[in-house]
């Protein structure tokens, strides 16, 4: 490790510590999932993160960057991009703060995270196909004065999200061998290794992509950060079609792999996580169980602790029909459902 990357990850280490999340966010419980350990012969373990407020993690990076803003940047008002799960951490973030905030989503955002939006009182903006063109609309209103709130890709929100590894950490302080954590834009997996790599680099970070969204993974493949040519967005939460810059810094170092699954495994993990903790999950949400199930059944591993981060739960209800026929597909089809 060269003294450059071990500054990297102490600084890194550091400001999560000092990360103001708890004001909003919760801690969250690491929960058994017995059935699923039984079935893949290892302890499977469930972050369980959508239990928090806003029924997903993005609180986390919400809080702890406007925590952040000075007085001049709060008074402005702010603005950000999201595909629907950081949008109600800022709205409500904001709305404590006394904050005015302007939230530019997809037109394809599920109904349930607009009205989470509304309800925290935010301003929701429905714009463009995909999270890109979302993006491209917020940033054009935060150059009308408005500050712009990073969806990932900033240090203070990376932080932040770095919280859900410390909590990991005290949770499960031995025997812990992988960690499997969804990627959209990075900002989940790049505090989470960050601060692992710097306290127990031994564990494994293992991220987990949809095979319509895979931007982290091609990312690696190429040596530099890529444009996705389109997106998938039936894991609407992971609809990214470009690692962010400081996210990638901390993935090509500190990430140790990336899996991709398909949508039909999403919608089987998704029953996985239900059948062991009688709630439902949104695809991205389930995207690190369906990626343990996979990373099994193609190393053969036994008896390790794996920890999935159940990311949220963000879903619109109409969905779950789709849902339990992928998963049911999934079983007839393929060996890692």
């Amino acid at each position: 490790m060269s003294d450059t990357a071990t500054a990297q990850l102490a600084w890194y280490a550091r400001k999560t510590l000092e990360a103001k999340v708890y004001d909003l966010a919760i801690e969250t419980p690491l929960q058994a999932a017995p059935a699923l350990s039984a079935r893949l012969g290892n302890q499977i373990l469930l972050k369980r993160e959508d239990l928090q407020p806003t029924y997903s993690f993005k609180i986390r990076g919400a809080c702890n960057k406007l925590a952040q803003l000075t007085a001049a940047e709060r008074a402005a008002g702010v603005v950000t991009a999201s595909a629907g799960n950081h949008a109600q951490g800022v709205a409500l973030a904001a709305r404590e703060l006394g904050i005015k905030a302007v939230i530019v989503m997809p037109e394809t955002t599920p109904q349930l995270k607009v009205d989470g939006v509304l309800s925290r009182g935010g301003q929701a903006v429905l714009h463009g196909p995909a999270f890109p063109q979302a993006l491209a609309h917020a940033l054009e209103l935060a150059k009308q004065g408005m500050t712009f709130v990073p969806p990932f890709d900033d240090p203070d929100v990376i932080a932040g999200q770095g919280t859900v590894a410390m909590e990991i950490l005290r949770q499960q302080p031995d025997g812990l061998d992988a960690i499997f954590v969804p990627v959209g834009g990075g900002g989940l997996i790049a505090g989470i290794a960050a601060y692992v790599k710097y306290l127990r680099p031994h564990i494994r970070v293992i991220g987990v992509e949809s095979e319509g969204s895979n931007c982290l993974q091609a990312a690696l493949a190429a040596g530099e950060r890529v444009v996705l040519g389109q997106v998938d967005t039936f894991a609407d939460g992971v609809a990214v079609a470009q690692i962010g810059a400081h996210c990638f810094d901390i993935c090509r170092l500190w990430v140790d792999e990336v899996i991709t699954v398909s949508n039909d495994e999403l919608g089987a993990a998704i029953k996985d996580i239900y059948d062991d903790t009688r709630s439902i999950t949104e695809p991205s949400g389930a995207l690190a169980v369906a990626g343990i199930k996979r990373y099994v059944a193609t190393r053969g591993v036994r008896g390790q602790t794996l920890v999935a981060i159940d990311s949220g739960a963000n879903v619109n209800f109409d969905r779950l029909g789709d849902f339990a026929e992928r998963a049911g597909r999934c079983g007839r089809q393929e060996a890692v459902c």
